[in-house]
């Protein structure tokens, strides 16, 4: 099973000047500030708007996107340029696939995507982050999973399920596609280009879907296609995404309410570990299969239809029915996490960001000691995080086994949790970690 993970290119670098406001900044593993903007938080762009209002940074990535693609195929046809957001989940981990509650928010990085209808039946893809590939092609007719078609998989996966759900894509496209999602952070980059494909699939062909109707496609491909059996977390967050907000979201009814993320005077700062990490060959199936069997033997003695349904005292009280101790440590987190994402999404509420963060905390240390996901480096992020004056909360977020933690850092403190975060894992784990100050962004969107 091979893992989508866009590379950061160098020529991004050159795009990007570095501020000390932290909006936006990419800061890199020895504190050195290598590519940052400072941006105000609005709106993606839409068709139609102008150029001048457009942000900044968005209009020169698309720009040499669309120039790439002109170079490979041509400036002939009506070619639509587009964007979809990679995503980082606040609270509520490995909750989604145990019918609980998740708490995430779009970023406004993501993946860029030129595309154009074919009138035959060929598929051409470019990515401009696996440049050594070249152009791999295919076709839309009889699409199936092939290793040589390497990170195609993943729009083929949407297009094939685009068919499964009765809207066969008849004709083939031209697609170019760029993501500055860090490398193999856990920030979804998979999702965001199963979301975008959906989303071109839409425009391009008219398709009449809702957006929730895209991430549950995007799900399904990734599911059925591709063989990794994630839950909807991702694919919502993507394709559901509002700016300034997050989702809370009931992963076993798909009920969803958008709540503020109100952070005076703070910043979210994701720490990418830079281990690399890929949903198919990793634990995660098995901590899913794990969950499975913990739910199966607690039906024999309660009334679920899924851990998620369980509150903390239901499960001391039923969880002897669980025949395996790794099996109870996994039930456990995943009915104590579901109820710890309410109580923050209440704590945000009432804006009480000290408990949201404390909420955050206790988190990280139910996927280090129950879950077991979490691993030396993301470990070494949150600890080293903890011990700084001004953190208010830190965990680790995404599948876990490498990819990245997300902190609510104070303003003041972001610096010193630059340096010192960074010198103390570089100093530990023997390589460098990478900082994001980020903004939270809306979804899928058309921008010309």
């Amino acid at each position: 099973m091979l893992h989508l993970s866009f590379l950061l290119l160098q020529s991004a670098v050159n795009w990007l000047q570095c501020k000390n406001e932290h909006d936006n900044v990419i800061v890199t593993g020895n504190g050195r500030c290598a590519e940052a903007q400072n941006k105000e938080a609005k709106s993606s762009p839409h068709k139609g708007s102008d150029f001048a209002s457009q942000n900044k940074e968005d209009f020169m990535i698309w720009e040499d996107v669309l120039a790439k693609f002109k170079e490979l195929f041509g400036d002939e046809g009506e070619i639509g340029v587009y964007f979809a957001p990679g995503r980082v989940n606040m609270i509520g981990e490995h909750t989604d696939y145990n019918g609980g509650h998740v708490f995430p928010c779009a970023l406004t990085i993501g993946t860029y995507g030129v595309a154009r209808k074919r009138d035959d039946k060929k598929l051409r893809f470019y990515s401009m982050n696996f440049e050594q590939l070249g152009v791999i092609e295919s076709s839309v007719e009889g699409l199936k999973p092939e290793k040589e078609a390497d990170w195609t998989n993943y729009p083929k996966g949407v297009m094939w399920a685009f068919g499964e759900k009765g809207m066969k894509v008849e004709q083939g496209m031209d697609l170019v596609l760029f993501g500055n999602i860090p490398n193999g952070s856990g920030l979804s980059s998979s999702a965001s280009v199963e979301v975008l494909t959906g989303y071109i699939l839409k425009d391009m062909f008219g398709f009449d879907v809702t957006n929730q109707d895209l991430a549950l496609i995007g799900q399904f491909a990734e599911n059925k296609f591709n063989g990794v059996n994630c839950g909807i977390m991702d694919q919502f967050a993507i394709a559901m995404g509002k700016a300034g907000h997050a989702i809370f979201l009931d992963t076993a009814t798909l009920k969803y309410e958008y709540a503020p993320i109100k952070l005076e005077n703070a910043k979210i700062v994701i720490s990418c570990s830079n281990k690399k990490r890929g949903l198919g060959d990793s634990k995660y199936n098995e901590r899913r299969s794990e969950c499975e069997k913990a739910l199966a033997e607690l039906q024999k003695v309660v009334s679920i239809d899924a851990l998620g349904d369980l509150t903390e005292a239901q499960f001391e009280e039923h969880k002897d029915a669980i025949k395996e101790e790794v099996c109870v440590r996994r039930a456990k987190h995943a009915v104590y996490e579901n109820q710890r994402t309410i109580k923050a999404v209440e704590a945000l509420k009432n804006n009480d960001v000290a408990l949201f963060g404390k909420l955050m905390n206790e988190s990280h240390v139910s996927l280090r000691d129950d879950y077991e996901v979490t691993g030396i480096e993301l470990d070494t992020l949150v600890e080293e995080a903890w011990k700084i004056d001004g953190v208010i909360g830190s965990r680790m977020t995404g599948a876990g086994f490498g990819g990245c933690t997300v902190s609510i850092v104070k303003d003041e403190a972001v610096d010193t949790f630059i340096k010192e975060v960074g010198a103390a894992y570089e100093k530990k784990i023997g390589y460098a970690a990478d900082f994001y100050v980020v903004e939270i962004g809306d979804g899928p969107v058309k921008l010309a």
